[in-house]
């Protein structure tokens, strides 16, 4: 009798608690404006001008920034975080990433552990690379049989974690023996690849029908080999035109955009004839496919610093064709990138690291192979915070700092217009309203769990 009186207190207090909750909510509207978050450094770059602001003040209000001033517009009852010598921007955006790849050898990792277990790490690495200053991720593809990322992504929308925005597909489609199957082990093993394997136009609809079923809303396709896998080249097309355009066309009626992973130029030229809305990697691309993408407006994301990670280490199956290009091709590729940028290529930043095993940090030299290919310091920001919200069709909500956008808000510490390293600093970091790094306080991943609801 004692335990259940307990348990009826317990219960009425809960019902006490969850009353008071509804009556706070609608009081709410009634209590005066949300509390303002004024957010004071030295110089602010905010995704469009070429010229950082100096002494800027960026207020916030509930999720969305208000307005963009002096010290002066600051009301007397604002938050006040002060970030002395630090520069805010735009949250980086990463436009191609693989957040389930916890270990480098990802051909037998997606086999060695269950999806359960790689959302869960892939959890964790989300936050860290929200910590790292990257408020959205485009997932394109992973070690996953299942739909991990979709999961997480449903789990991070409804609030019960906090990360990264996400979009982006499930899986990569590949050919038969291209580089997302499996292709080094004896014909009687029956494992199951890493990515959907279709062959003929059917079978690619199929494959684009179970990835949207499934919660995918991009489609990536493998259009020629790979670097990082084992048993085809990267400079060989995978599907054919009728396979392509099937798929391209399959994509569009579901309302999907296409990324289309693309080493040689002959790949990237029937993808952007068909539609694809962006080019990933893009390895070998000629003047010809460059002056086609400025046309069709197709954006490349050329992923170019995972190439300068796997150089330094034997860490791949296929680590044959990834030493290849670093001692053979790499300046090429960055001379070529330079030029398809002065076309009119829109170019935006993907880091295609990985997860878990990757200290985050180091995303960021993204930004400073994009400088050493041509472009200036801010036009490789613009890459990784402007243009890469326009290609993920979210240019209305983030990638700029402008009023009515979500606050989506971080900064660096020192200038990235004089040194752009500095974005592997990253002291501050806000999403949609919420902090979740400030100076001088320790970020750990456990204060990135959401509050629960009263149920």
């Amino acid at each position: 009798m004692k335990s259940r009186s307990k348990f009826a207190g317990n219960l009425e207090s809960r019902f006490s608690l969850i009353r008071l909750r509804w009556l706070v909510l609608l009081l709410l509207p009634l209590c005066g404006n949300a509390e303002t978050i004024a957010l004071v450094a030295d110089r602010l770059i905010d995704g469009r001008a070429d010229n950082a602001l100096h002494e800027a003040v960026v207020l916030v209000e509930s999720e969305r920034i208000v307005s963009i001033g002096s010290r002066d517009a600051i009301p007397e009852d604002a938050e006040v975080i002060e970030l002395p010598g630090a520069t805010l921007m735009p949250g980086m955006i990463n436009a191609h990433e693989h957040p389930l790849m916890y270990s480098d050898d990802y051909q037998n990792a997606h086999l060695q552990a269950s999806s359960a277990y790689k959302a869960l790490m892939g959890l964790a690495a989300m936050q860290r690379q929200l910590l790292a200053g990257w408020t959205a991720i485009r997932v394109m593809g992973d070690a996953d049989v299942f739909y991990a990322n979709q999961e997480l992504r449903k789990v991070i929308d409804a609030g019960i974690f906090i990360g990264p925005r996400i979009t982006g597909a499930g899986h990569y489609v590949s050919i038969t023996g291209g580089g997302g199957d499996i292709n080094y082990l004896s014909p009687e093993q029956p494992v199951v690849a890493d990515g959907l394997i279709a062959d003929g136009p059917e079978e690619v609809r199929k494959a684009i029908r179970r990835e949207v079923k499934f919660g995918s809303d991009w489609i990536k396709l493998l259009v020629t080999g790979a670097f990082q896998s084992v048993g085809d080249n990267p400079r060989n097309v995978a599907f054919s035109p009728e396979e392509l355009q099937a798929a391209v066309a399959e994509a569009n009626r579901l309302g999907v955009p296409v990324a289309a992973h693309a080493h040689a130029a002959e790949g990237i030229r029937q993808a952007v004839l068909a539609g694809v809305r962006s080019i990933e990697h893009g390895t070998y691309i000629d003047e010809e496919t460059m002056q086609l993408m400025a046309e069709h407006g197709t954006f490349l994301v050329p992923t170019i610093y995972v190439g300068d990670y796997y150089a330094e280490g034997d860490l791949l199956l296929a680590q044959d064709k990834q030493d290849d290009y670093a001692a053979n091709y790499r300046s090429e590729f960055l001379e070529a990138i330079g030029r398809a940028h002065a076309r009119g290529v829109k170019v935006a930043v993907g880091v295609d690291l990985g997860g878990y095993a990757v200290d985050p940090t180091v995303f960021a030299r993204e930004f400073a192979v994009l400088v050493e290919a041509g472009m200036t310091p801010v036009q490789a920001i613009q890459a990784g915070t402007r243009v890469g919200a326009e290609l993920l069709g979210w240019i209305d909500r983030t990638g700029t700092i402008e009023a009515g956008k979500l606050a989506d808000v971080i900064a660096v510490r020192g200038n990235p217009l004089e040194d752009i390293s500095v974005l592997e600093d990253v002291v501050f970091v806000m999403i949609g309203g919420k902090v979740v790094k400030t100076p001088g306080a320790s970020a750990s991943l456990a204060g990135l769990v959401a509050e629960p609801e009263s149920r």
